[in-house]
């Protein structure tokens, strides 16, 4: 239910993104009609198209890709010709008859009467087709949800809430603008000018999607704007513990004023511990099971080893392993792939090898262990009390310190006697686990493989599971493209033959890629530029100044730091052998 009401909060926020500008004079278009013939079947045929192309979205393949641009484009001419006709009657005379009566039939003349309904469901059925929100924290967790497990009716009710949300604040400003606009008809007394206005509007909204402006620079503008606040709303109905952490924070660190009974921390209580009875395989370590972990502090951190914000946390994990090890605390390693690749043992053996991970962690390729903790992030942090007690989360980066203070408390509890707090951990860390420049990043996880993919720019538009030519044009803000001769797969694109390249317009400090050598796993030579230039100083741990590296295992590479002034740049990675599998940029 939390997360239900999470979700409609969320799609009710994105009134306020830059991103859903677009799709308002298409909504606003309706303003001057009867709310229950025009307004309300409009906002109800978007929600319900949106619920079903996102469902299918989350879990299907390339035909899903190409139906869904084939219906963008018809919906982005059916409401070119609501715009015309909104303009110009005149000009409406100039295209076919059945378009001509479309398009009144949309504007809902008053002469249509009842018709009007048809209308507006259509035009909400098309306006449905081309909003693509912007997908922050709550929308993302669901998309996320759905991936992994497979849509079910839980996520179409998930996408129907978030919606239904976005439904509710656009029903409100239709309202507002339906006043506003009356009151200018009136005022002014030239109503036609109004509804010109409007018509026009409406074909810059068009031009604007279909130019993909609505995916490009609104979305990241969007991204700033409503993140923040999305994540408060989560974080306020979840299950992290940090307000009631901050009240343990508060307490008599010595003890000082309380009775002789033994500590007992304010952390809350979310249930006790499944287990990981759905472990495939284990490293470092025997089999564990839960009930040999009591009279333990156990934190579990689930997490895969290219994904970067895992990557990122490790040195916290393994600072805490380290010092609080002979104070009763147990960290244990839940790896639960995210790509194909990532379920060979082998590749998390060497991943651990190379992370410097010496404490337990179980294999969990089947997400059993995950689905039992009901978990839903990389990385995730769970913290267990002595009595096998759930205590304390952190989901995502940051947040270390109150969960460094919660090991603290929880070893202070297991004790039975309050101690001095210690002094938090503040790992070292260089290359790819280093820390965030979060103040500039303007670009976001992005996605190779057709399943997830977005920003893709190459004018061939992407081909799914058959080799394909690729070229690169001018590429946008977080656009990529691909050139040469590729196979776009579910999760990642591989390159058929040499001399291929990725193509991306990106602005954060660092760029990683999660490559692979393929199927045949030999070395994979590569060249990387930045603006055209060999990176230089600007170069990331992978590769040396000349823009040089090879492939030499399936893992994330660090392929830019920016030394100086991080600015929006256009990066371009070569490769000089056939085979390469790219699956996902991240930035940092």
């Amino acid at each position: 239910m939390t997360l239900f009401v999470a979700s409609y909060l969320a799609g009710v926020l994105t009134i306020f993104s830059p991103c859903i500008l677009p799709i308002l004079p298409f909504v606003f278009a309706r303003s001057g009609q009867t709310f229950r013939r025009s307004a309300l079947p409009m906002l109800a045929a978007l929600a319900v198209t949106f619920t079903a192309v996102a469902s299918l979205a989350a879990v299907g393949g390339g035909w899903v890709v190409q139906a869904n641009e084939a219906g963008r484009y018809a919906a982005l001419t059916l409401l070119a010709v609501f715009g015309v006709t909104l303009i110009s009657s005149r000009a409406a005379a100039f295209l076919n008859r059945p378009l001509v009566a479309l398009g009144v039939r949309l504007s809902g003349d008053g002469n249509t009467g009842p018709r009007s309904i048809a209308g507006s469901l259509l035009l909400g059925v098309a306006t449905g087709l081309l909003w693509a929100p912007c997908a922050g924290p709550i929308l993302g967790l669901v998309l996320t949800g759905a991936a992994l497990h497979g849509a079910n009716s839980g996520t179409v009710l998930l996408l129907a809430a978030y919606a239904a949300g976005a439904a509710t604040s656009l029903g409100f400003a239709l309202r507002a603008s339906g006043e506003v606009l009356e009151a200018m008809k009136r005022a002014l007394g030239f109503g036609e000018r109004v509804r010109r206005g409007v018509g026009v509007a409406v074909l810059a909204s068009v031009l604007a999607i279909g130019l993909g402006f609505d995916t490009g620079l609104l979305t990241r503008l969007s991204f700033a704007a409503t993140t923040g606040i999305e994540q408060s709303v989560l974080d306020g109905l979840g299950r992290d513990g940090a307000a009631a952490l901050r009240v343990a924070e508060n307490a008599s660190p010595d003890g000082a004023g309380m009775s002789a009974q033994p500590y007992r921390s304010r952390l809350p209580d979310h249930g006790a511990m499944p287990g990981f009875d759905g472990a495939v395989s284990w490293l470092n370590t025997a089999p564990l099971k839960a009930e040999e972990l009591r009279g333990k502090v156990v934190l579990v951190n689930f997490w895969t080893y290219s994904c970067i914000n895992c990557i990122r946390t490790l040195p916290y994990i393994r600072a805490w392993a380290e010092k609080y090890r002979d104070r009763g605390l147990v960290v244990v390693g839940v790896h639960t792939p995210e790509f194909a690749f990532e379920k060979k043992v082998e590749n998390i053996r060497q991943a651990a090898a190379r992370f410097g991970i010496d404490y337990p962690i179980a294999v969990d390729n089947d997400f059993r262990i995950w689905r039992a903790f009901r978990n839903s992030y990389w990385p995730a942090i769970y913290l267990v009390d002595a009595q096998g007690r759930i205590r304390h989360t952190q989901f995502g980066e940051g947040g270390e310190a109150l969960s460094d203070r919660a090991i603290q408390d929880l070893l202070a509890e297991a004790a039975g006697q309050r101690k001095a707090a210690a002094d938090f951990v503040t790992p070292q860390a260089s290359g790819a686990q280093a820390a965030p420049d979060l103040a500039n990043i303007r670009s976001g996880e992005t996605y190779l493989g057709y399943s997830k993919a977005s920003g893709f720019a190459s004018p061939e538009g992407i081909t799914g599971d058959r080799p394909q030519d690729y070229s690169v044009g001018k590429l946008r803000l977080n656009q990529w493209a691909l050139d040469g001769n590729w196979t776009v797969c579910a999760e990642s694109a591989r390159l058929s033959r040499a001399a291929g390249g990725i193509a991306l317009r990106f602005r954060a400090r660092d760029l990683h890629l999660v490559l692979g050598p393929g199927p045949a796993g030999k070395p994979i030579r590569f060249h990387v530029t930045v603006d055209g230039v060999p990176p230089a100083a600007d170069h990331g741990a992978d590769i040396d100044a000349a823009g040089n590296g090879t492939i030499s295992e399936t893992r994330l590479y660090q392929l830019v730091r920016q030394a100086g002034n991080v600015g929006e740049r256009t990066f371009e990675i070569r490769f000089l052998d056939a085979g390469a599998e790219a699956y996902a940029f991240t930035f940092g």
